[in-house]
């Protein structure tokens, strides 16, 4: 029995990146082996097992066979008698194909360390093409290496058109889809990730409503980019920038879904794109099952940022109404990602990139102030719960004209 360390740990420490989990293949056992020394199965659809001691996941070297679509449509095969390179050679990228023995020694039968070297993202074989949750992966490695100079090789971007041509991209199940699009969310340049599945195709399949945006023209007085597909790219860049959080950049990615909506006859005007939007988040999230705390900052975000970029021109009590629409006063937190939110789409144009934004600042003062209100004991008696809550609105606008009056 041989044990190697595979994968992600070995590409990252040539990389000089942290490590932040270690996978292993082992060779040459059966599981009744490793059973006996001591490891834990905890494998479904083949045998991986935990070490006894440090719990790090063990797999047995596998083959597969495809069977059907997606990337359930596989047969495994495995016994002592496959071998290291029969597993690296099933991998998806040459930088995830290589190991690494115990006396640190590299194995790298498929030229990972060459690709490493030339910034490319290579698939290792035509096995590439069998399993369609590939196509987002390879954009998530594109997401997160792209500031080191990465890029995916002409031949790898041909093979997922072909993918996606063949009908593997609509067999990915709303799951997969949204767990790497969570993860590449995550990277430094999530753009990337979006640029990518667009160039092979697979935007329109898993994504249409964000490939939709790709080509609608918006007025060049307020985006100078124009396009409407760029400016949700430049947002999202923005986004990282700001140190948004996934659900921000998740809620960026979403805000101008209506402008796909918008009738040919009056672009590049898009009126009411805000309420268009909101329908296609929902349809989307419900689609991908995307968890509702995001779901409810991507919905917010639709709807209201054109609130916040027009928060000077708004009166005092639409400015409260805006408030408690967006239930501002008892969850501020989430207001304050809707704020980043709001400016990351008014950074994300070009040339606009670094202007002042001082909406987000005044909205959370008026915020701030709004919450301060409060009402007395004393001053609540003989007053119906009506009562109450006009007196409340009418303290809390005066405290919102009080801070617009006072605004830089």
């Amino acid at each position: 029995m041989r044990v190697y360390l595979v994968g992600g740990a070995v590409r990252d420490r040539l990389l000089g990146r942290a490590v932040s989990e270690r996978d292993w293949v082992v060779v040459g056992a059966s599981p009744a082996e490793l059973e006996r020394a001591g490891y834990i199965p905890v494998g479904r659809d083949f045998p991986v097992f935990l070490h006894p001691k440090t719990k790090e996941e063990h797999a047995l070297a596998r083959l597969e066979r495809k069977t059907g679509p997606g990337y359930r449509g596989f047969t495994t095969e495995f016994s002592p008698t496959v071998t290291l390179e029969d597993d690296l050679r099933r991998r998806d990228l040459t930088i995830n194909a290589m190991a690494e023995d115990a006396a640190g020694r590299i194995i790298d039968p498929y030229g990972g360390q060459r690709d490493l070297d030339a910034r490319v993202l290579r698939h290792v074989s035509e096995a590439f093409a069998e399993d369609p949750v590939r196509i987002l992966r390879v954009a998530r490695f594109a997401a997160r290496y792209a500031t080191r100079g990465f890029r995916v090789a002409d031949e790898t971007l041909a093979l997922m058109r072909q993918m996606v041509a063949d009908g593997e991209a609509a067999a990915l199940v709303a799951e997969r889809v949204w767990t790497e699009t969570e993860k590449a969310l995550g990277e430094e340049r999530p753009d990337v990730f979006i640029q990518v599945l667009r160039d092979c195709g697979a935007l329109a399949v898993v994504y249409p409503e964000i490939d939709a945006l790709f080509g609608v023209p918006q007025p060049e007085k307020w985006h100078p980019e124009i396009d409407t597909g760029v400016h949700q790219l430049l947002s999202l860049r923005a986004a990282v920038k700001l140190g948004g959080s996934v659900a921000v950049r998740f809620a960026v990615l979403m805000h101008d879904l209506g402008k796909a909506l918008t009738p040919a006859e009056v672009l590049p005007s898009h009126h009411g794109h805000e309420d268009a939007g909101v329908a296609q988040v929902e349809k989307l999230c419900a689609r991908l099952r995307v968890p509702n705390h995001l779901r409810e900052l991507a919905i917010i975000t639709a709807r209201y940022h054109t609130h916040v970029h027009r928060a000077l021109e708004l009166r005092a009590d639409t400015t409260l109404k805006t408030l408690e629409s967006c239930d501002a006063l008892r969850r501020p937190d989430r207001f304050a990602d809707f704020l980043l939110a709001c400016e990351a789409d008014a950074r994300g144009r070009t040339g606009l990139e670094t202007r002042d934004y001082p909406q987000r600042d005044y909205f959370t003062r008026v915020r701030d102030a709004a919450a301060a209100v409060q009402m007395t004991a004393p001053e609540r008696t003989g007053l119906s719960g009506e009562q109450i809550g006009l007196e409340l609105r009418r303290r809390r606008i005066a405290a919102i004209e009080a801070i617009k009056a006072a605004f830089p």
